[in-house]
Parts: C-alpha cells; structure tokens; sequence
C-alpha cells in the first residue's frame, strides 16, 4: 500500500478497509513534509474490530497449546521473511528516528513471539500438593477475552510486540492502537499477522477518544499502555472503575551513577548511549547523572568529547541524532535545560537549537553540569537529548538522590567495585538496575517500572501471566462424604450453661 496517496486505512485480519474519517496529515519533523495522512476510528470501525476480535478469540482459546505455538512460530517466520525497508523508512519519516535504529526494531521482533510460544506451551498450570486424600487440586490459565494495545511512538513496533506476542500466546484476540505519530509504519508493519485466524488481530488509529474507547467498551478485557505517566495514571482509573486488569509502563527519569571506581572511558562511551539514543526519547533514558567528585572533572571531559562527535540530521541520513517527534517535545526540552541555566547550571554541549538545522524539530544533544537536585530539569520527564549532571560526594549519596524522585523505572551504575555493583541492585528503587550495561532488556526477565512509573511487568513469565487468569480446580475422584459437611456432629459442641455452642 502507499499511504502517502491512499485515503486513511484500518486492519481487521488479514484486510485493510478505508475509514470514513476525516484525514489527519503526517509530518515529517525532519523536513515538515506531509508524509501520508491518517483519521480516527468511528464508532461503526471499533464496533467492527470487537466484533471481529469476539469472534476470532471463541475459536482461538480453544486451539491446544501446540497448534497456537505453531501459529506464534509462523508470525516469527513472517517477521524474519519480510523485507521491511519501507516500513522502516516511514518510521524515519513518520518520528524521526535514524534508520538503522527503525530497521533494526522492527526487523528484530521474531524471538518473542517464539519465547511466548514455547511460554505458553511450558506455563499452562501447577499441581498443587493435596491438602486431602483422594482429591486433585491444580491451577489452570486461561485467557481474558480481548486485550488492547495502546502504543508509544518511540518503539512502536518492538513494545507492541513484546505485549501482543504475550496476550496471543494466553489466547486473547488482541486489538492496537498506534500512536498517532506511528500509525503509516505500525499499519505496513501488520501484515505479518495475516497467517494467523480473520479478526484475531487488528489495529485501529486514532487518539485519545479511541483508546477511551477501546479502554472502556464491556467487550474489552485487558489493557497494555505506554505512555505518559500523566495518560498512564488516567488509563489505570479508567481499568479500575472497571476492574479491568491493565499493565502501564508509564516512563521515568532514570539515575545513572558514575562513581569513583567506573571504567572512565566505557561509562562516558555507555553514557551516550544511555542519554542520547533516539534523541534521548526512550523511556529508559539515563537524564539524571549523579557523578562522584573524585572522577568528575575528567567523566565530564570525556563524555563531553565523545558527545560533540554525535551527528545531527534526518534520520535517513548518516545520523545519531534526528528530531524530536514534535513541536511540543522540543519546547518542554528547551524550556526545562533554559529554567536550569538560569537557576545555575551551566550547557558543557549544546543547549540550543543546531544553526544547521533551523527546520524541523532539532535540539542539539546537551550536557548539563552544576545541576542541583530542585532544579525542575531533575524533577520532570525531560525525554529529550540532555544529561543532567549533579556532582556528589560519594556513592552513597548517589544512591539516595537517585532514589529521590517520584519515578522509578530503570537506574544504571558504572563501576568496577563488586561491592558497589551488588549494593546499588539492592538499594536502587527501580524496576530494572544496569551495571556497566545500561538499556539493555531480556524476552525472560520482567519489564517495568516502580513508583509513578508503572504497573505490572511486560517480558517474561509475569508478562504472560499478565493477559491470562487463574482458576482453581479441585476434583475428587472418588465422590465421599467429607466428616466436615452439615450438619455437625454432637461431638464438635460443648455444654455450657444448659446451652450448646460450636
């Protein structure tokens, strides 16, 4: 399909069907251009794809364990058939990120669903030791019905994955809603669902009134986000009022402690890549950098040189770093690093916008220095290409700044001190702790955040379980009168006061 010409578009599996809709224009916010166009759902589309999605999801939960795996390997061998070069191409032109980052996550995303297949297939249930003779008593999991998928634009394909790969294999239909700045590419991206049963997949575009939709329809069951915590907090109250199970990853301002035992030259190298990738616009992003005073002065100087070697540009150029997915992302950055320069701290790299780059939403990557803890730029979620950078004492007082702040997704330490390394995983309050490492994530361990910044884990076990309930079975196999069934017997009372109490 080109969406740059074609009307706005929704998918029902395996179809793409127009929607009626007014068009909204893509702009691409490295040259302003309009890209395609898009439009929100309309009451008759969402009530197409939940009927679809019903339908699918009756036959769907009752496939064995083995014939769904088959289904989830084929989805993989779809991914790893596909030439994926102009999805990635959209995704550049859709949000800005440089396109061996989009090629790489949207062409990488076949290892989950076989990690889920053969989940599934493992996790179906536990037999419990018997608390009575002759009786069999299990756990058994099955799914909730229909799951929705509310995406961010920042990965749009890889974290629509790891949460859509999980809901199918418990044996949900699964329902996506793109981000508006990622809709042409997650649309491109979908057909490699066609293998799978008509109606159990589908994506339907649109903004805030979509997902309230999708969100707050009975013939919804589950709900996957990432997002603001601000859109976070309103999406888990919207589940709540209907006890719907949901799992927010809602972002953070990640700690990233450099501390006097680091290896200098990989931490400065590391630091780049945890405070700069995708023009810092990742959830995990290393903002808050707390450097012990003995190695300061000289991490500062080579996180600076290694900094100013970073490209800017269009993502379909030789870059590192692209444009800020919008206007408005741009001026909170600018406004959050101009409210620390007036409150003291001072721009060792950028802090402006590039002079090469007037056009389009750019911000040159900034290292802040003398940055003190009640700056705001230490309180908020910058999600920009900035590292903020406070010079501590020692280690310990890195840790409890670190863990002084109203988020709590991922932290990352630099050091070469076993002790320090071991501390920092116990007492970093954070849902994943990096040393040495940072960003990193694994199909098998659990994905999230504490405090504000989430509920509930993606990834692993818990990221199956998830989008499935439990149920607990006790069968007696042999039918008998059980001596604790009415009415009791005279025994278990006692005489007192002419009276007979249990």
């Amino acid at each position: 399909m080109d969406f740059s010409t074609d009307r706005p578009t929704f998918f029902i599996n395996p179809d793409y069907r127009p929607m009626t809709g007014a068009a909204k224009p893509v702009i691409d916010p490295a040259t302003l251009e309009t890209v395609g166009a898009i439009a929100a759902a309309a009451d008759g589309e969402i009530d197409a794809v939940l009927t679809a999605a019903a339908k699918a999801q009756a036959g769907w939960k009752k496939l064995d364990a083995k014939s769904r795996a088959r289904h989830l390997h084929a989805v993989a061998n779809a991914i790893e058939a596909a030439d994926f070069t102009r999805c990635a191409e959209l995704m550049v032109r859709e949000m800005g990120k440089p396109y061996p980052e989009a090629i790489g996550e949207i062409a990488n995303c076949a290892p989950i669903f076989r990690y889920y297949a053969e989940m599934a297939r493992d996790e179906a249930g536990k037999i419990a030791g018997t608390t009575q003779a002759g009786s069999f008593q299990y756990a058994r999991y099955e799914p909730y019905g229909t799951s929705v998928h509310i995406m961010p634009y920042n990965f749009p394909i890889l974290l629509m994955c790891w949460t859509v790969a999980a809901s199918l294999a418990a044996g949900n239909a699964c329902v996506i809603k793109p981000a508006e700045a990622t809709t042409l590419s997650t649309l491109d991206y979908i057909k490699v669902f066609r293998s799978l049963p008509q109606g159990l997949v589908s994506c339907l575009p649109g903004g805030a009134a979509t997902a309230q939709a999708l969100i707050t329809s009975e013939r919804t069951h589950a709900v996957a986000f990432t997002g603001s915590v601000a859109a976070g907090k309103a999406v888990a109250v919207a589940c709540a009022e209907r006890m719907k199970p949901c799992i927010i990853e809602a972002g953070g301002s990640d700690p990233l402690i450099i501390s006097q035992h680091a290896p200098l030259d990989v931490a400065a190298a590391g630091s780049v890549t945890a405070a700069f990738h995708l023009t810092g616009q990742v959830c995990t992003s290393a903002e808050r950098f707390f450097v012990v005073d003995a190695v300061h002065d000289r991490f500062v100087e080579l996180f600076a040189e290694k900094t100013r070697a970073l490209r800017i540009g269009n993502g379909l150029d030789k870059t590192e770093i692209g444009p800020l997915v919008s206007e408005a992302a741009r001026a909170k950055v600018m406004r959050l690093v101009d409210d620390a320069v007036r409150s003291g701290a001072k721009a060792v790299t950028g802090g402006r916008i590039p002079p090469a780059h007037n056009v389009g939403w750019f911000y040159e990557p900034t290292i802040l220095t003398g940055v003190t803890s009640d700056m705001a730029i230490v309180r908020e979620e910058c999600f920009g290409p900035v590292a903020a950078i406070c010079r501590v004492e020692n280690f310990d007082e890195a840790i409890g700044l670190a863990n002084d702040s109203p988020f709590g997704l991922g932290a990352s330490v630099f050091t070469t001190d076993l002790a320090e390394a071991h501390e920092a995983a116990e007492r970093l309050e954070a849902g994943m702790v990096w040393v040495n490492n940072p960003l990193i994530d694994n199909d098998a361990l659990p994905f999230g955040g504490w405090k504000a910044s989430g509920l509930g884990r993606e990834l692993g076990r818990q990221g199956l379980d998830a989008f499935r309930r439990s149920k607990m079975v006790i069968i007696d196999h042999k039918p008998a009168i059980q001596d604790w069934w009415y009415p009791y017997p005279d025994s278990w009372f006692r005489e007192a006061g002419g009276r007979k109490h249990v």
